[in-house]
């Protein structure tokens, strides 16, 4: 459940095929996301979860699962 609004959100914002999005999907390499992106998009999964992503924790997230793991972890 997580993994797929995690992955609606992406599609969204990216303009992405859901079949396009896994766990393993890289933010920087598969959907060319630059440092602004990502933390757009994590500002999208902060209020989509009602919750904050400090930015420590945005360095370290490279890919969709990382976001999900980030996100059940919690």
């Amino acid at each position: 459940m997580v993994f797929e609004k995690v992955r609606d959100i992406i599609c969204e914002q990216f303009d992405v095929d859901a079949d396009r999005v896994t766990m393993d999907t890289s933010l920087s390499s598969d959907l060319q996301a630059d440092s602004l992106d990502v933390i757009d998009l994590a500002m999208s999964i902060e209020d989509e979860f009602d919750m904050e992503v400090p930015d420590t924790e945005i360095e370290k997230i490279k890919t969709v699962g990382d976001f999900v793991r980030f996100i059940e972890d919690r």
